[in-house]
């Protein structure tokens, strides 16, 4: 069974109108397990086990634009850990967000959305080192090469659009040992990756500590003055943003 998780996602609603717009479309889907739309606040919170782009996709069927603000567990307590890996070294093709939060002791749940990448089965994999001097070839090995390989998180399958979309719960990696270590997406499954020696790293990210549930309700960035949703529409660097839901 998939691990649920919730998703605190900012949205521009300004009546009632748009609350019952946005519930439609949550309520019920597959993967959604609840959902609770704030007017006065902008906030929909969502219990899913989908991966928060899609939970996004959803929200902005109705014509609002949407920002994740937050990512935690859905038991009701306070997750033990939230990171983010903005994938963008390596290429200029390939871009996208790898999440990552600590449920429990127990399991450490992995989603991401990545667009440009060639059609195929390719493999997300977490390396020692945060280290991008040399971009991905700089970053040392896949965590627990020589052990288990523990730093493998999940195969990827891509088709004809080059996007990639996963969602994967890791029992062997913990979100307070990889802040600071980097997440490579490498061409090709995992049995080539491993034998072949890390090779075929496509396009990789530091593993920086993020927000939580209700730990980031900003509207206005301060590095620049701009609002969530201006920045939101930003192209990606290097390339025109075909798709503006993968952040």
């Amino acid at each position: 069974m998939a691990t649920p998780t919730k998703m605190e996602f900012a949205v521009q609603m300004t009546c009632q109108g748009c609350v019952n717009s946005v519930r439609k479309v949550l309520d019920g889907a597959p993967g959604i397990n609840s959902v609770d739309v704030l007017l006065d606040t902008e906030q929909v919170i969502v219990e899913s086990s989908l991966p928060s782009s899609q939970v996004k996709d959803l929200i902005e069927i109705t014509g609002k634009r949407a920002v994740l603000q937050g990512y935690g567990s859905s038991n009701g307590q306070s997750h033990l850990g939230a990171a983010v890996a903005i994938m963008e070294a390596g290429s200029t093709l390939m871009k996208g967000v790898v999440r990552l939060v600590q449920t429990n002791e127990m399991t450490c749940v992995v989603e991401g959305t990545v667009d440009g990448l060639p059609q195929g089965t390719h493999t997300v994999c977490v390396h020692e080192l945060g280290d991008l001097s040399r971009e991905c070839k700089s970053c040392g090995d896949i965590l627990g090469l020589t052990d288990k390989v523990k730093g493998i998180v999940t195969e990827l399958k891509v088709g004809e659009d080059g996007r990639g979309i996963f969602r994967s719960a890791n029992h062997d990696l913990k979100v307070w040992n990889l802040i600071g270590r980097s997440m490579i997406i490498h061409q090709g499954p995992k049995e080539g990756v491993i034998k072949g020696g890390n090779s075929n790293r496509m396009v990789c990210g530091i593993i920086a500590r993020s927000a939580g549930l209700f730990e980031n309700n900003k509207k206005i960035c301060a590095c620049d003055g701009v609002t969530i949703w201006e920045e939101r529409d930003k192209p990606l660097a290097g390339q025109q943003r075909q798709d503006k839901s993968t952040l």
